[in-house]
């Protein structure tokens, strides 16, 4: 029998469930290939090293920007290989769920359900990321209850309220992990003239990244390239520098966030002041921005245990229940006949 696997197709990465056996693969969404042939060189990790840093004949590309396919034949060869590494050699094509951004439009969901197919995946199912990662944080959604689920991925935030296992209110932005490295990167150019890359950027954030001021000050050394000399230079960073970076991505998160209460059924709006608000996403991890959310909107704020693989783990979770999903999740195998 084949086992049916949930893939979070995300920005920055794609985490792979196996019905049965949990996450097994976690991998950067980056596809490496030889311009000159066209041939697939490496997929996820081993791709990842070689972004800035390959020559003219080789490229690294990320297909997928801002959580939507970017490009899809490397999409598909990408989610090929992967599915590919998880599924022992066997006759049957397993069942897909994918998880898709709450913004995404039909043309966009379509590709996604191509590329499933086209990878080899006998019928493809999506679920919308807020509800993946609420059922991976371990809410219960199918009751009449509001909860507040605030995903930050790699190219998207996902901000929903979701009750009777849907959603009610959402907001799907294109402001998440992707566009604070860039405000580093920005930032950085500005204030120091230094040019770094994107992974020195990433780095940055974990490190000494935060949103809310701490309580002691850290600080980084950064390497870089000086814009007056064209030489390399070696700047310290501090995390309250930091701060002033993230400012306008981070501003805009929030203003979804307080756009998705406002909108919000005032019933809803009450349990989720009893509830809580649950952050979800790799983006989450920023120092200090369950601190941020429990500031501004005064309802207290958690980010879920192991926030990274909550969406994977919704995504599996679902699995159990898909000969008969439920409304509220794009079946769209239904929706056009199967050869």
């Amino acid at each position: 029998m084949s086992k049916d696997i949930g893939i979070d197709l995300g920005t920055a990465s794609v985490l792979v469930f196996v019905k049965g056996k949990g996450i097994v693969l976690n991998e950067p969404s980056v596809v490496a290939l030889d311009k000159n042939t066209g041939k697939l060189l490496k997929v996820g990790a081993e791709a990842q090293a070689m972004l800035g840093r390959t020559p003219g004949n080789i490229i690294a590309i990320r297909p997928l920007r801002e959580g939507v396919i970017s490009d899809y034949d490397m999409t598909e060869r990408m989610l090929r290989e992967f599915i590919h590494k998880v599924t022992s050699v066997s006759l049957f094509k397993p069942r897909v769920i994918i998880c898709i951004p709450s913004g995404i439009t039909e043309v966009e969901e379509r590709a996604v359900i191509d590329a499933g197919i086209q990878a080899g995946a006998r019928k493809v199912y999506l679920i919308e990321e807020p509800v993946a990662a609420a059922i991976g944080a371990g809410i219960d959604i199918a009751k009449p209850d509001g909860h507040m689920v605030v995903d930050i991925g790699g190219g998207t935030a996902d901000i929903a309220v979701i009750s009777l296992g849907g959603v009610v209110e959402s907001a799907s932005i294109k402001i998440a992990g992707d566009q604070l490295n860039e405000a580093v990167v920005k930032y950085m150019r500005r204030k120091h003239n230094l040019l770094v890359g994107e992974r020195t950027a990433e780095e940055m954030k974990k490190q000494i990244g935060c949103v809310f001021p701490k309580e002691e000050e850290a600080t980084m050394d950064v390497k870089g390239r000086c814009l007056l000399t064209g030489l390399p230079k070696v700047v310290t960073v501090s995390s309250t520098e930091m701060m002033d970076a993230f400012e306008e991505p981070v501003e805009r998160i929030m203003e979804a966030i307080h756009s998705v209460l406002e909108r919000t059924p005032p019933e809803l709006v009450a349990d989720v002041s009893t509830n809580g608000i649950v952050m979800t996403g790799g983006g989450s991890l920023v120092d200090g921005f369950d601190k941020l959310v429990t500031a501004r909107t005064g309802i207290y704020t958690v980010i879920a245990e192991d926030a990274i693989s909550c969406v994977a783990l919704g995504t599996g979770k679902s699995l159990e229940t898909l000969s008969n999903m439920q409304d509220g999740t794009v079946n769209l195998s239904r929706r056009r006949q199967m050869n």
